[in-house]
């Protein structure tokens, strides 16, 4: 999916925002409400969503002025929130909300409310709202029911940056302690790379807004809607020192069965890193929003997969039972890794899942997107029950997603902080025939750092397919941790994928870091050069 249209524009609005004045978020507010009070809460946006799933569905992009859909991507970056305007400005909550407007490639209306003690008016759309000063726009054509694009929120701690946002289709994102924007994550994820279906998107239509009177707390319910289901979606969102964490309860409804969903999704963007340089035209040398899948299985290895930019779409599933956590995760946050003093890759936060409850068998679901620029969103991840989601059932899901720098959960063990190729062979040696070098350096956890120490490290190597020769796994005081590294000769001129794992134990067996997985293709024969790394 094309991601700069809506995230570019979210990060570009928020960065010219001015600081929010006082305004008052009751009745007498500059926010105006529209319609009756009505009750609301939890259970009753969970009728909504049932009742709803038993009605044919209602497609409502696209229903908005052809001017907006016509705006210029310089016209809606000029469209900006009077500040004036904000939710709750004038009140002492820690928190203030702002709208995006539609245009462009946001054409579905969303529709969002105001809670204030257990009831509900909507917030109609007023181009008051907005500074539209510079865009050439037709004003007589936007309506109080025109509705919105979505919203961001605004934390005490900085009231001119956003933390969060919520913009196209079930798309949300948040910062950690860096203030920047990266990944995203969404609702749902329904036929994400399937053989057979074309994938679904699903939308958020209508948000709820309140604010917690006892707990420093945003309260967000969302309401979504797909062809395929519709769900009950409820955010608790607090800002601390490292992050934004989101408590989030979804219940959903399927209309039809679902064979492949994607609960808890994570959508982030790998164009080249130090394992791949397949695009190698950038001056940059690294440049992604992730450097890896982490994942704490049901039984509690941790996993680490390095994310790569493949020559074909990819699609693993790790398969567990009720995983304890996972993850799209930047671990690298050394600037001279990227050296991109524009977007600053290595600011870019982690999105970590903590299931809540048993979420049975199912898989951990990496799918890898062939991509040419970094403006295409290619990596998603999500968790994929076992069990197909059958029509008219009730599904419950509960899980905190954590944006900080670095999971809040981390693994006991050594974990892995880079991962190279290159070709393979022995320096000085005449090379006889092809086959790949993968170096992996792992960092913290129960090492002897000396040289002369009595214990043994061993590196524990399996390949799919191939031969694992020239192995090694040594201190590296650089990083203060070990190098494991090995060649792998591909069995034939087969370009199939072939999956490594490898971890590195002590002399009595014991793991003594986390696994790491890889998938690598073999370069087809006549690209096997003796002399040329050849695809990495």
């Amino acid at each position: 999916m094309k991601r700069r249209d809506f995230l570019k524009s979210a990060t570009a609005l928020g960065a010219c925002l001015l600081p929010v004045s006082p305004l008052l978020a009751a009745m007498d507010s500059r926010v105006i409400t529209t319609g009756e009070a009505q009750p609301f809460d939890y259970a009753w946006l969970k009728g909504l969503a049932r009742h709803l799933s038993e009605q044919p569905h209602q497609d409502h992009s696209g229903q908005i002025p052809e001017q907006l859909k016509e705006l210029s991507w310089d016209d809606y970056q000029a469209i900006r929130y009077r500040p004036d305007h904000a939710l709750w400005s004038d009140s002492n909550a820690p928190f203030r909300s702002q709208m995006f407007h539609l245009g462009r490639t946001f054409t579905t209306p969303v529709r969002i409310y105001q809670v204030n003690k257990g009831e509900a008016r909507e917030i109609a759309y007023d181009p008051a709202m907005f500074d539209l000063d510079d865009v050439d726009l037709d004003k007589s054509q936007l309506s109080e029911r025109l509705g919105f694009a979505g919203f961001r929120l605004h934390h005490e701690s900085d009231w001119q940056r956003d933390i969060a946002s919520f913009l196209g289709a079930s798309y949300f994102r948040a910062v950690s302690q860096s203030m920047q924007y990266g990944l995203s994550a969404r609702g749902l994820a329904i036929d994400t790379a399937s053989p057979d279906n074309e994938e679904e998107f699903p939308v958020f239509t209508r948000f709820w807004l309140e604010q917690a009177d006892d707990r420093p707390v945003v309260i967000v319910h969302a309401l979504l809607e797909s062809p395929s289901t519709t769900g009950a979606y409820r955010f608790e969102i607090t800002r601390d020192v490292e992050g934004v964490v989101m408590d989030i309860d979804a219940t959903l409804y399927p209309r039809k069965q679902i064979d492949r969903v994607g609960i808890a999704p994570l959508t982030s963007m790998y164009l080249l890193g130090e394992n791949d340089h397949e695009v190698n035209y950038d001056w940059r040398p690294e440049i992604h929003d992730s450097d890896g899948l982490s994942l704490q299985s049901g039984d509690g290895e941790w996993l680490w997969r390095p994310l790569v930019n493949p020559p074909q779409l990819r699609y693993n599933a790790f398969s567990t039972i009720s995983p304890q956590g996972f993850g799209l995760v930047q671990r690298d946050h050394d600037f001279d890794h990227y050296q991109d003093d524009g977007v600053f890759y290595d600011r870019r936060p982690s999105a970590w899942i903590e299931p809540r409850g048993d979420w049975g068998e199912g898989s951990v679901d990496l799918v890898e997107i062939p991509a040419m620029d970094e403006t295409f969103d290619n990596i998603v991840s999500y968790w994929n029950p076992a069990d197909p989601l059958q029509p008219g059932q009730e599904y419950l899901y509960s899980w905190r997603l954590s944006w900080y720098g670095l999971p809040p959960k981390q693994p006991g063990l050594a974990r892995c902080v880079a991962t190279r190729t290159g070709l393979g062979g022995v320096v000085g040696q005449k090379r006889e025939y092809y086959s790949r070098r993968f170096a992996v350096d792992f960092r913290g956890g129960p090492f002897p750092l000396e040289e002369d120490s009595d214990i043994e490290v061993e590196a524990v190597i399996e390949a799919s397919r191939g031969k694992v020769e020239i192995t090694s796994a040594r201190p590296l005081e650089a990083i203060q941790g070990y190098r494991a590294m090995f060649d792998l000769v591909p069995p034939d001129d087969s370009t199939d994928p072939i999956d490594i794992r490898l971890y590195l134990r002590d002399a009595e067996g014991n793991p003594m870091t986390e696994t790491w997985l890889y998938q690598w293709n073999p370069p087809p024969a006549d690209q096997r050069d003796l002399h040329n790394p050849g695809h990495l």
